[in-house]
């Protein structure tokens, strides 16, 4: 079960290299807000799962209450931005 746990963990390890590359490369905002959720989401994924490997349900709250942050912050700066193309 180890190994499985650490095959996840190096796949999230290899996502977020590859989710910094994009926010570096991103040519515009856009692309930025984006690698910025995926990297929120990819955090989540990963505190549940280190939440099953440390069988501890409290990272289970921490990790939703980060997630439901990280779409209320996505959707204001959306919103920013939405309003600042308009002007």
């Amino acid at each position: 079960m180890n190994t499985l746990y650490s095959i996840w963990f190096a796949i999230l390890g290899l996502s977020v290299v590859l989710i910094f590359i994009r926010f570096i490369a991103g040519s515009k905002i856009q692309d930025r807000v984006i690698a910025l959720d995926m990297f929120t989401t990819v955090t989540a994924g990963g505190l549940v799962l280190l939440s099953a490997f440390m069988e501890s349900s409290l990272l289970l709250d921490i990790s939703l209450v980060y997630a439901v942050l990280s779409f209320v912050s996505v959707l204001v700066i959306a919103r920013y931005l939405e309003e600042r193309r308009a002007k």
